[in-house]
C-alpha cells in the first residue's frame, strides 16, 4: 500500500559560519537522534494512516449493513401489504367460485320450478277446458232432457 521507506540521507549540514559553535554532523550525532525521530514519525504516520483506513473501512461496512437492514425492513413492510392483498385476492377468488357454483345450482332449481309451474299451468288450463266442456255437456243434456220432456208432455 505504501511505498518502501526512502533511504536516509547522511552527510554534513553546513553551518552559517565556520566559527559557529553549532554544527551538525549526522555521523557524530546521537545514533538514535534525528534519524530515529524521523523513522518514528514515519512509523507513527503509517500506523495512524492504517488505523484511519481501518476505521473508515469499518464505518463503510457498518453503513452498508445498516443500509441493507433498512432496505430489508422497507421491503418487508411493503411485502406484508402485498402479501395481505394477495391473501385477500385468493379469498375473493374462492368466494367467487363458490358463488358461481351456488348460482348454477339456483339456476337449475329455478328452471325446475319453471318447468313444474308450466306443467301445473297447463294442467289447470286443461281442467278449465274440461270444466267448460262439462258445462257445455251439462247444458246440452239439460236441453235434450227438456226437449224430451216437452215431447213426452205434448
Amino acid at each position: 500500500m505504501y511505498s518502501p521507506q526512502l533511504p536516509l540521507a547522511r552527510g554534513r549540514v553546513p553551518s552559517s559560519s565556520p566559527s559557529s559553535s553549532f554544527s551538525f554532523d549526522a555521523q557524530h550525532a546521537d545514533p538514535g537522534g534525528l534519524e530515529a525521530a524521523l523513522l518514528q514519525i514515519m512509523h507513527d504516520h503509517h500506523h495512524t494512516s492504517l488505523r484511519l483506513r481501518d476505521q473508515a473501512e469499518r464505518a463503510k461496512k457498518d453503513a452498508i449493513q445498516n443500509a441493507v437492514r433498512v432496505s430489508d425492513l422497507l421491503v418487508d413492510a411493503v411485502n406484508s401489504g402485498v402479501q395481505e392483498s394477495f391473501i385477500n385476492e385468493k379469498r375473493i377468488e374462492h368466494e367467487i367460485r363458490s358463488l358461481a357454483v351456488t348460482i348454477a345450482r339456483f339456476m337449475k332449481q329455478t328452471n325446475q320450478w319453471l318447468t313444474a309451474t308450466r306443467a301445473i299451468n297447463t294442467a289447470v288450463k286443461e281442467i278449465g277446458d274440461f270444466e267448460n266442456w262439462m258445462k257445455t255437456m251439462e247444458f246440452d243434456c239439460k236441453s235434450i232432457t227438456a226437449a224430451i220432456q216437452n215431447i213426452h208432455q205434448a
